[in-house]
């Protein structure tokens, strides 16, 4: 009893010793959004997945969705973690965009592993004026 629990406990010690192994999914980048004059700015950092894992759309609600997959690497022969800490995973963001945008030239971007979408303002359409004779 009390030795198989003492070999457990030094079991458990020397895991903790050379760093524990913890699989978590769900991995969710990070984003900022900034507002320029003419411009809107979103950064998603989403460092270790390749571009061609990403996928970027809005639909006709104006709703910005940027999604994809952070893929684990497969183990190699003759290796161990040591020590896992990043996240993986698929990944979904939404966002709700306002109505002075322009849709057709939303431009994006990849680069060190954070994603720039740039978003152009469009001048709000002004009411229109009808003359009205009076009789």
């Amino acid at each position: 009893g009390f030795e198989s629990l003492g070999r457990r406990m030094s079991a458990l010690a020397n895991e903790f010793e050379k760093g524990m192994t913890i699989e978590t999914g769900g991995f969710n980048p990070r984003i900022d959004i900034l507002e320029e004059e003419n411009n809107i700015i979103v950064h998603a950092e989403i460092p270790g997945i390749d571009k061609t894992d990403i996928k970027i759309s809005m639909n006709e609600d104006r709703m910005l969705t940027i999604k994809g997959e952070k893929k684990r690497r497969e183990k190699e022969e003759g290796k161990q973690f040591i020590r896992s800490e990043r996240s993986f995973g698929s990944f979904s963001r939404f966002f709700i965009l306002p109505e002075n945008i322009d849709p057709s030239k939303i431009a994006a971007k990849f680069n060190n592993g954070v994603v720039e979408i740039t978003i152009p303002k469009k001048e709000p359409e002004q009411p229109k004026e009808y003359e009205i004779n009076l009789v």
